[in-house]
């Protein structure tokens, strides 16, 4: 059964959220936005093979700000 990214997502965090066993959760926003984002632009830098303004505009962002989010990660493309 094929799921979509939101219900993966869903039972990611449960998962996550079981893990803790009782320990407060931290930062939980941030962490996920960061697991989800490095990737997506890897995948999408890739796809755009290395053409920023192409990759900015699959995404839906302005250049500049790809830019810095490539900088944010350390991705070099």
């Amino acid at each position: 059964m094929k799921q979509d990214l939101p219900d993966i997502i869903e039972n990611l965090l449960e998962n996550y959220f079981h893990d803790l066993e009782g320990e407060k959760p931290n930062a939980v926003y941030e962490m996920v936005l960061r697991s989800v984002e490095k990737p997506l632009l890897i995948y999408i830098m890739n796809y755009a093979q290395g053409n920023q303004t192409k990759a900015a505009e699959i995404l839906g962002l302005n250049r500049n700000t790809l830019r810095k989010k490539l900088e944010l990660y350390n991705l070099n493309f």
